[in-house]
């Protein structure tokens, strides 16, 4: 449980049976009587006793409660992000992919996605309601060994085939359950004009973006287009451990699962899979900075109409004027 401080107005209060509030205080309250210093977050939908009214039926889930609970929490990781308070981002992401209703987001993305009816390499899938119920259930932390992925191949144009690792699907709701408390974070530090696999914005607003930058008469004349080639594919795992604001445990299980292919399991020495929930968030985390680094390196002049340098990235497609 997460111990909330004076300013965190959307907690609710526990009753803890003790005496004095603090150590060399003066001031004690009666059994029963909750304190300031007391009151904490529960983990299912945010209210003191909730834990005994966890629906046992899918159906019976109050989905506007779950996701206004979930909201909260995101809506704290944001601002102790903005404010650098680190630890306290921690504590907010163990609460939340612990709580009742992250999990059933959870369970919830992964079986009501186009992928659905696509299984890993345990041939599993959750059709019913009586096993998203149960799978809700097995999402924790303590002993979760992910399964390999099913390597499959997605035809390209001309004739070339890119690699794709699908997840089981209890691996595929671990993922989207620890996307929940990361997603904040990426969105929070994300390059300003960094437009892939982000929420709320398209292709259509990378175009805009673009034509901003390029329709003044002193605009740049020169458009450098990149692709980082095979970028999923090579992105160091050491990195990946090292800067990505996530339970490193769970992290590291996922990009040294391995893959299965033709009943042959090949370990992951780089990367992080194509066909992954949590990849496309990784894969930004790890770009995120190059905005910010040619503005360093080519700041905007005291007297200049526009900056020297403007960047719009797409996943791993860069466009540069």
């Amino acid at each position: 449980m997460l111990v909330c401080n004076g300013s965190d107005r959307d907690c609710d209060s526990i009753p803890r049976e003790s005496g004095l509030t603090s150590t060399g205080s003066s001031l004690t309250r009666t059994l029963g009587q909750p304190s300031q210093e007391s009151r904490q977050m529960t983990g299912v939908f945010g209210r003191p006793g909730a834990l005994s009214r966890i629906p046992q039926d899918w159906h019976a889930i109050n989905w506007r409660h779950v996701y206004r609970h979930v909201r909260r929490l995101q809506a704290r990781i944001v601002k102790a992000t903005r404010q650098g308070r680190w630890g306290k981002v921690r504590a907010l992401q163990h609460l939340l992919t612990h709580s009742f209703s992250a999990k059933a987001l959870a369970v919830r993305r992964v079986t009501e996605n186009a992928g659905k009816r696509t299984p890993g390499v345990d041939h599993r899938i959750w059709d019913t309601p009586a096993s998203k119920m149960a799978a809700l259930h097995t999402l924790k932390r303590r002993g979760y060994t992910p399964l390999p992925l099913r390597r499959v191949y997605l035809q390209k144009r001309h004739g070339k085939r890119r690699p794709l690792g699908i997840p089981a699907m209890r691996d595929r709701a671990m993922q989207a359950l620890y996307l929940l408390a990361l997603d904040p974070i990426a969105e929070t530090l994300g390059d300003p004009n960094s437009y892939g696999f982000r929420k709320g914005r398209s292709p259509a607003d990378a175009i805009e973006q673009c034509y901003k930058v390029l329709r003044l008469k002193t605009s740049a004349q020169w458009i450098l287009e990149a692709d980082i080639q095979a970028c999923f594919d090579r992105i160091s795992h050491p990195w990946l451990l090292q800067h990505i604001p996530m339970d490193t445990m769970v992290l590291r299980k996922w990009l040294t699962t391995g893959f299965m292919e033709h009943g042959i399991l090949y370990p992951t020495e780089a990367g992080t899979p194509q066909g992954g929930v949590a990849s496309p968030a990784l894969a930004n985390l790890a770009l995120n900075g190059l905005e910010f680094a040619l503005k360093a390196a080519f700041p905007k002049p005291r007297r200049g109409p526009a900056p020297l340098v403007n960047l719009c990235r797409y996943a791993d497609d860069v466009r540069r004027s």
